[in-house]
């Protein structure tokens, strides 16, 4: 319905060559870039955040071998190296969103173990332990929910860098295989367009921009309103 008033209301053709709608097409592939950006955002926090409790809690051994894997991806040059991972295994969206995921936890993992760091220092951990909890109950109930708001900031802010990421990945047709509107892809099958009908290429990348500026807002937003509480 919306794509069909703006039609009405827009002076400019909004079909492609093959008579496809551009404009439904944009707002379908809305989905299919925000929803995977989420996805990363949520496996990649699980993961970063188990191996950041784990390691901050634990110290020692485990905390530095913990700590130099995640240094390892880390300093690794990660477009690069998800690039030739996608490559290598093929086009489609899931070997993208795992590409990405692999070099994506390690922050949160950092992140996690700061925090971790900071409240096991506090004398509440100590009379728990001295209470005899259990380190499971340690961990889910005591160090865990402490560090969720710090989680919670940091992915709100790193929904923009992968909308980012996967419309450069969609856009290098190393996304899901056409037909599928992704936005960073409809904007390079268009590029040929640019001198004639600007706006076929252009549409779909003003909105791959409102999208991370969406969603760099609504992570400034929270992360105000955490400092608040």
């Amino acid at each position: 319905m919306l794509s069909f008033v703006v039609k009405k209301c827009w002076p400019f053709r909004l079909t492609k060559t093959i008579g496809r709608d551009l404009l439904s097409r944009v707002l379908y592939g809305i989905r299919l870039t925000w929803l995977p950006s989420l996805l990363v955002i949520v496996v990649g926090a699980i993961i970063g955040s188990a191996i950041g409790v784990i390691s901050g809690a634990s110290g020692g051994w485990v905390d530095t071998l913990l700590q130099r894997l995640t240094d390892l991806f880390l300093v690794l040059p990660s477009t690069l190296i998800a690039l030739a991972v996608v490559a290598a295994l093929g086009r489609g969206l899931f070997n993208t969103l795992a590409a990405i995921l692999i070099f994506w936890w390690p922050w949160y993992s950092r992140i996690v173990r700061g925090e971790i760091k900071a409240i096991t220092a506090q004398s509440h951990i100590e009379a728990a332990r001295l209470a005899g909890a259990s380190r499971w109950r340690l961990y889910t109930r005591y160090l865990l929910p402490g560090a969720i708001p710090a989680v919670l900031v940091t992915a709100t802010l790193d929904v923009a860098n992968i909308i980012l990421v996967l419309s450069l990945f969609s856009f290098l047709g190393l996304g899901a295989p056409a037909p599928a509107p992704e936005l960073g892809a409809m904007t390079a099958r268009t590029l040929d367009s640019l001198t004639t009908f600007w706006w076929l290429p252009i549409l779909p990348a003003v909105v791959i921009f409102l999208l991370a500026l969406t969603a760099n807002l609504a992570g400034d937003g929270i992360r105000e309103a955490m400092k608040s509480v």
